[in-house]
């Protein structure tokens, strides 16, 4: 395209010229101005041109060259764990419920569900243990499922964390040697006899976060 431009400009400037072969000096002195306002704005046009195709051929290269997807939001169970992710290390202590104090199990899960969600869940691991959502089996555990447990096997329920998948969970933990936030293996030796319950509170059918939450309100209520 940009070569037919040139060509058309360089034509109409060889016009010009013969033209004004013909002309007695005034008109020839505004033929020669008209001339160089024709040749700059050929010049103008042609520039334009080229940066024209310059950025068409870019647009091509990159479409060529770039896998486009359409962009999705992460999911509820993504952005728990997220938030989740961003309180390890906090220490534990009885009873907390928030970031500079430091959290219990429930109180570490409920603060997660609160900052992300805005909803509240049961404050203690017997709430949640009653609270009416799915109870998953254990080979069918997915991300952001809460599992529930107890000492070996041995009372009643007692603690709580957040499936992470590939056999991890997040919870904070109350043993003296490294507690607080952290992440530990569902297969180890003390939660795997502890293992009691998992309830999946996110609704994998409501596709989007409104929804979810809506479902998840009812569960809570």
């Amino acid at each position: 395209m940009s070569k037919l431009i040139k060509s058309i400009a360089c034509g109409v400037s060889c016009l010009v010229l013969a033209s004004c072969a013909n002309l007695n000096t005034e008109q020839r002195d505004t033929a020669s101005v008209k001339r160089d306002t024709i040749e700059l704005n050929s010049r103008a046009l042609v520039a334009v041109l080229e940066r024209f195709d310059e950025a068409q051929q870019a647009a091509v290269e990159l479409q060529e060259n770039t896998s486009l997807t359409e962009y999705k939001l992460p999911g509820l169970n993504e952005s728990l764990l997220d938030r989740s992710k961003t309180l390890l290390g906090t220490p534990y202590r009885y009873g907390g419920r928030s970031r500079a104090t430091g959290f219990d199990c429930s109180g570490f899960v409920g603060y997660v569900y609160k900052q992300e969600l805005g909803i509240e869940l049961p404050r203690n691991t017997q709430g949640l243990l009653k609270m009416d959502a799915p109870v998953i089996a254990r080979a069918d555990l997915e991300p952001g499922d809460l599992i529930l447990f107890n000492d070996r096997g041995r009372g009643r329920v007692s603690h709580v964390g957040i499936y992470m998948g590939d056999d991890k969970f997040i919870h904070s933990s109350s043993s003296r040697k490294g507690g607080g936030v952290r992440v530990d293996k569902l297969s180890s030796r003390y939660w795997n006899a502890s293992y009691l319950q998992a309830k999946r509170v996110l609704n994998e059918e409501a596709q989007e976060p409104e929804e979810q939450v809506q479902w998840l309100s009812k569960i809570i209520e």
